[in-house]
């Protein structure tokens, strides 16, 4: 328990005060919501975190505009599921700024002031007319009890929605954090996720929020893997509205990224709990690497090998694959103080198996959490990423994604 956040309160992106949201059907997907708006009853402080892929989508060049424009100010965030608008040439970007001229305009913001996100099939072109006969629908539906809908709404291929809030007191004074989320495929987040937007009723200047996004992100949305593609359309958003009272300076800093933290991680996880064809959520823990950094891209490698992700869904404890995987992951690796481990169950260590404990291991993958644990042996750095199981299936949700 982190001290002084109160986490798993329930709630999500309308929890903070002066936050409502709504989930509606546009006709962009054959049926269901696709359609989501959030929108701060004031102005707010704003950051973002998108993805480095090269091929960037519309939504991602159009938010990076806006926010650069507004100086990190933002009112709304219009989102719409059921279609990437990436890859799609100028016609996409009119689009995606058609997007944020009618939000503006049914909120009465300046344009600058509107985010915009899409998630979906990739070079596809997204209809604008139904996004304009969809948005005064979810305008109009807009509340502070709305926020499920609207997790509803930003859905793809996810079997459920992802929701969290968390309660957080900074010097004497309480504030809300809340987010959601959609991810099930395609996700190896690098510097982003795949969307998630995040609000707070917080007061927290443009720099320590932007610091504090960063941060929150590297140790969560940035810590997990379902299947190594970094997306066209990854970003994380990030609202600070001030209606709570309570202030964030450099003092009080901690005690807000320690929040926002556990509601990040919150939906992190799950994010990965429902990747696409997923019956196990993987903790995968890297030990005694030289550098932080190695540490992290040993574990990464680890929680990205099929060979791994099938062997952990059918019970297999071949530790084998798994000190394959770190001795090929081009950090610093010593064969011979290394070490694995299953669980509590060590099946591994200083250059000899323990093949012995093989059955306790077995047992232990029955379950639907699992750890794994791989000491490097080369220094004392160590980094902690999640990932799940690779079923059949994924294959068959992602053959026929586009027929």
């Amino acid at each position: 328990m982190i001290v002084g956040v109160k986490s798993a309160i329930g709630g999500g992106v309308t929890t903070p005060q002066g936050f409502r949201a709504a989930g509606a059907s546009a006709g962009i997907k054959a049926k269901g919501l696709d359609l989501a708006l959030l929108v701060s009853d004031r102005p707010a402080d704003a950051a973002a975190v998108f993805t480095v892929n090269r091929a960037q989508a519309a939504p991602v060049v159009v938010s990076r505009e806006h926010l650069a424009r507004s100086g990190g100010t933002a009112r709304a965030i219009v989102v719409n599921s059921g279609c990437a608008n990436a890859c799609t040439g100028d016609e996409g970007l009119q689009v995606a700024r058609d997007m944020a001229s009618e939000t503006a305009r049914l909120v009465g913001c300046p344009v600058e002031q509107v985010l915009v996100a899409s998630t979906g099939v990739i070079g596809v072109a997204l209809p604008i007319a139904c996004i304009k006969r969809g948005l005064p629908v979810a305008f109009a539906a807009l509340g502070a009890d709305q926020g499920p809908a609207a997790a509803r709404a930003i859905m793809t291929t996810d079997p459920f929605p992802k929701e969290a809030a968390a309660h957080v007191t900074i010097g004497g004074g309480a504030a809300g954090i809340g987010g959601m989320a959609k991810g099930s495929g395609m996700i190896e987040p690098m510097l982003a996720t795949m969307l998630a937007f995040v609000t707070t009723d917080a007061s927290v200047p443009q720099p320590l929020l932007d610091r504090a996004l960063r941060e929150a992100v590297n140790d969560t949305f940035n810590a997990i893997t379902v299947d190594g593609e970094c997306s066209t359309n990854d970003c994380v958003m990030l609202l600070a509205n001030g209606q709570s009272g309570a202030v964030v300076d450099e003092k009080r800093y901690s005690e807000f990224v320690a929040g926002l933290r556990a509601v990040c991680l919150e939906l992190a996880l799950g994010i990965v709990r429902g990747g696409e064809g997923a019956t196990k959520l993987v903790t995968v823990t890297v030990t005694g690497a030289a550098s932080s950094a190695d540490a992290r891209r040993a574990a990464k490698a680890i929680a990205n090998s099929p060979l791994v992700k099938t062997a952990i869904h059918g019970g297999d404890p071949n530790w084998g694959r798994l000190i394959a995987v770190a001795g090929r992951a081009g950090v610093a690796f010593a064969l011979e103080r290394a070490a694995v481990s299953i669980g509590s169950t060590m099946l591994f260590k200083d250059g000899r198996p323990h093949d012995e404990a093989a059955p306790r291991a077995a047992a232990y993958l029955t379950g639907k959490d699992i750890a794994v644990t791989v000491d490097l042996g080369a220094g004392s750095a160590s980094s902690t990423v999640w990932t799940c199981d690779l079923s059949a299936e994924y294959v068959r949700i992602n053959a026929d994604y586009r027929t």
